[in-house]
């Protein structure tokens, strides 16, 4: 699971505009199945985002947690970390916002989907998970 929670001030963007960023966020993983992927906005209202010790309107923070798959070596990392930003910098930069952004990695044995341990990748169950779009018992 790759699960984006994705901060921002009220009425930012449209519900095009996040149907749009979460298929580009969602494109970025293309050897998961697709329901891995979880892309959460959270419109925070004007006295409920803090940045600096002060009311912020222009600034977007994205958390990424990682389980399905972990990046290790730094190159990988860092062509990542570009595709990420290739995908969700035009739509931010549309509304001249800041933004900031992290990925964390949450070790694959902390993970249950609908309550099964997930397939190992590139298996048999997982390639079914991905061809079904959903989680079933293997």
């Amino acid at each position: 699971m790759p699960m984006w929670q994705i901060y921002h001030h009220e009425d930012v963007f449209t519900n095009e505009e996040k149907l749009e960023m979460s298929q580009l966020i969602t494109g970025l993983y293309p050897f998961l199945p697709r329901f891995y992927v979880n892309v959460h906005f959270h419109d925070l209202s004007k006295d409920s985002f803090y940045n600096g010790g002060e009311v912020t309107k222009d600034l977007v923070s994205i958390q990424v947690d990682h389980v399905a798959r972990q990046m290790i070596d730094d190159e990988t990392q860092k062509r990542f970390v570009q595709k990420c930003k290739d995908a969700v910098e035009p739509i931010i930069k549309r509304h001249n916002l800041r933004w900031e952004f992290y990925i964390d990695q949450t070790p694959t044995e902390l993970w249950l989907v609908d309550g099964l341990v997930p397939p190992d990748p590139d298996s048999d169950a997982e390639k079914k998970w991905k061809r079904e779009n959903r989680a079933t018992p293997y």
